[in-house]
């Protein structure tokens, strides 16, 4: 079974800096794609970046293009977020997602806060 573990979370003023990490564990192979999905409160969960496959193609949610970065180190398993020039409206719970094949999995969702 695959297991997602997301750290980094925090609270951050306006304009700063944040990495969210997610390690997966649990399988010998390297997952098809991960990805970064946030849910603000009192809104549906988004999708914010993902990567995918050996040649880590990349997407971004529009709002976030040019101020995040998504990563994966495939030697460790671990995706991460590099949020640079953060707003407010970024507030929300970041969730990590992993496709194995046909198989979705999802960690436990880390808060993020940025205070104005």
């Amino acid at each position: 079974q695959v297991q997602l573990v997301e750290s980094g979370g925090g609270l951050v003023q306006a304009g700063g800096s944040l990495t969210l990490s997610c390690a997966a564990s649990g399988s010998s192979f390297s997952a098809n794609s991960m990805a970064w999905y946030r849910q603000p409160p009192g809104k549906e969960r988004e999708l914010v970046a993902v990567t995918t496959g050996r040649t880590q193609s990349t997407n971004y949610a529009d709002s976030v293009k040019g101020r995040f970065t998504i990563s994966r180190d495939l030697t460790k398993n671990t995706a991460y977020l590099q949020m640079n020039n953060l707003k407010p409206e970024d507030t929300a719970v970041y969730y990590c997602q992993a496709v194995y094949y046909s198989a979705i999995y999802w960690g436990q969702g880390t808060q993020v806060t940025v205070s104005s």
